[in-house]
């Protein structure tokens, strides 16, 4: 199967998010409630059945943390490096920032269980649940300097995606067995979160509210899809991951960045309208650039 076609479908379900809410009139509300039924339900069924069901050598758990927190590092200087570069304004610089380092899951999973199957899933689940602790509290403590009032204590420990990662990350170690009714319960659960999670990312998609903010935009973008792949390929190499790990991670890097940055701009008092034209944007512009990352991805 060609590139092409590996990324394609998921693209279609993006594009269908899109007609529907702008073509055929679906309403706002109806992908409000879709997005937070993702977002609290779906997907942290998703990420708590395949992380605590994954077998994880303490060797293997040290090598990926290495891996998403080095990229994860990158990738938090990089757009942090906007601010003595383009000096913009700081509400917009924290608002749009994490867009540069957070990541859209859904067509990272979709991805990797299209390009190597479950074990590939599952390994793009690690990295996913080691990584969305970091993103999170990077994310929230960027926006809530710059609202007074926020409590970033309170933002962490109320988010879903963080206590899934947390709960499941402890019953892999301590070797928890889900009894078979609870696992297809969440085996259900998680298989609508990728499908219903790509069509709310095109209903979000946004070409207005970037106005006077190109250069940031620019910044933002090419830091997501060009460095951060980029990144990825030289720490898979350094920290010298197996082939899949190696492989997985490029994809992670690659990703364009996820819907609920506009989520959580908008909740915490930030630049929503910006936060969501540049997130719309790298998921575009990520049609043409993941394939190309994806014919650089390590083959021995």
């Amino acid at each position: 199967m060609s590139v092409i076609q590996l990324v394609l479908p998921d693209f279609l379900l993006i594009a269908m998010g899109w007609v529907l809410y702008n073509k055929l009139k679906y309403s706002g509300e109806f992908f409000q409630y879709a997005e937070k039924l993702v977002y609290f339900i779906l997907f942290p069924a998703l990420l708590f059945r395949s992380i605590i069901q994954t077998p994880l050598s303490p060797s293997t758990a040290w090598q990926l943390l290495q891996a998403v927190l080095a990229l994860l590092a990158f990738g938090l200087a990089a757009m942090w490096l906007a601010r003595p570069a383009l000096k913009p304004d700081a509400r917009s610089l924290a608002s749009v920032a994490q867009c540069g380092y957070r990541f859209n899951t859904y067509i990272g999973l979709s991805l990797a269980a299209a390009m190597a199957g479950a074990q590939g899933q599952t390994v793009m689940a690690v990295l996913v649940g080691l990584s969305v602790p970091f993103v999170n509290v990077a994310a929230v403590y960027g926006l809530a300097r710059q609202q007074p009032g926020s409590s970033l204590i309170r933002e962490i420990v109320r988010n879903p995606l963080i206590v899934a990662t947390v709960l499941a990350l402890a019953g892999n170690f301590l070797h928890v067995s889900l009894p078979e009714v609870v696992d297809v319960t969440l085996a259900r659960l998680g298989a609508c979160a990728i499908a219903i999670g790509l069509i709310c990312v095109g209903a979000t998609l946004s070409l207005e509210g970037g106005r006077g903010s190109g250069k940031l935009m620019g910044w933002v973008v090419a830091v997501r899809l060009l460095a951060m792949p980029l990144a990825a390929l030289a720490i898979g190499w350094l920290l010298e991951l197996s082939l899949l790990e190696r492989q997985m991670l490029l994809l992670f890097g690659s990703l364009p960045t996820a819907s609920s940055t506009y989520v959580l701009a908008s909740r915490m008092g930030g630049n929503g309208p910006l936060v969501a034209v540049t997130m719309s944007a790298s998921t575009v512009l990520a049609i043409v650039t993941i394939p190309f990352w994806l014919t650089l991805s390590p083959v021995t």
